[in-house]
């Protein structure tokens, strides 16, 4: 007698598969979605954290470019967050001055790899729009 799999057994374990796939790809994919933007809010408020110790360092004069955080010695940054993306988002700095900044942090593909666009300025305050 031979022993193994019937056609039917193995084509109702594959049916099973393909339903626990169908069910847990989907979550994945929101899990991705929910650790990049929590990146990126942890990533603009270290960036604001670096504004404003060097505000404080500066009698209350706010860097004019990531560079003074990153060339300072020590360092506010040790790495310019500005330069290419990170995980799914990209950091961009476009107002910064002595009175204050603003920087945000754009999904590089709406919907995939985030859903929101964050934006933080002067004082850490900390805002999200659904981006487009």
């Amino acid at each position: 007698m031979k022993k193994g799999f019937t056609l039917v057994e193995i084509m109702i374990v594959v049916a099973i598969v393909a339903l626990l796939a169908t069910i847990a790809i989907p979550n994945l994919l929101r899990a991705r979605v929910n650790a990049n933007e929590s990146y990126a809010q942890a990533t603009l408020k270290t960036i604001a954290t670096a504004c404003e110790s060097y505000a404080a360092a500066n009698n209350g004069n706010y860097p004019a470019n990531i560079a003074a955080l990153t060339s300072a010695t020590p360092p506010y940054l040790n790495e310019d967050y500005t330069s290419g993306s990170r995980n799914g988002y990209t950091f961009a700095c476009g107002t910064m001055s002595s009175s204050g900044y603003t920087c945000t942090a754009t999904p590089t593909n709406c919907g995939t790899t985030g859903t929101k666009t964050y934006t933080i300025t002067t004082g850490g305050v900390l805002s999200s729009a659904s981006c487009s």
